[in-house]
């Protein structure tokens, strides 16, 4: 017969931490890889305009992005209510549309220049004067490729 020990206290054999390391790259890998980061923060009001023909913009690295409307509520109390222009993450002012529009072109590489196009987006309750404005400048600048921003809906509800 075998004989049983009392008092023995089997301690319970450690976890192998050898793999965590491994574990933890490819999570931190994963969440490298499918996130998206921003390009700019929004200060102005963007309520696009409906469309019912609206094609997706093909390279845009190749797009320079404008953005005009109301400011945002809690930069009213410092910027107003009237439309501004926004361009990356500042207000600005239709002269420096310019200098904006040549920097841009500047960061590509001499063959993608030509291809270069800037895509106005503007919030729907916007008045023409300030696009015009800006349309105008980017005239001067050379940006002659011209976008403008909407979202798709059917043809009917853009008629009601």
């Amino acid at each position: 017969m075998s004989k049983f020990r009392k008092g023995s206290k089997k301690e319970m054999p450690t976890i192998s931490t050898a793999s965590l390391p491994d574990i933890v790259f490819m999570l931190l890998f994963f969440f490298m890889v499918s996130t998206t980061i921003r390009q700019t923060t929004k200060l102005v009001q963007n309520d696009l305009p409906g469309a019912t023909e609206v094609k997706k913009l093909e390279k845009k690295s190749l797009v320079s992005y404008i953005y005009i409307g109301k400011p945002i509520p809690r930069m009213q109390k410092t910027f107003g209510t009237e439309p501004r222009i926004q361009l990356n993450d500042q207000f600005a002012k239709v002269s420096d549309i310019r200098d904006y529009i040549i920097t841009e072109r500047e960061e590509l590489d001499e063959s993608e220049k030509p291809l270069m196009s800037t895509s106005l987006k503007i919030d729907e309750e916007t008045k023409m004067g300030i696009v015009t404005d800006v349309k105008q400048a980017l005239r001067k600048a050379s940006a002659l490729k011209i976008t403008y921003s909407a979202r798709e809906v059917e043809r009917r509800e853009l008629l009601n």
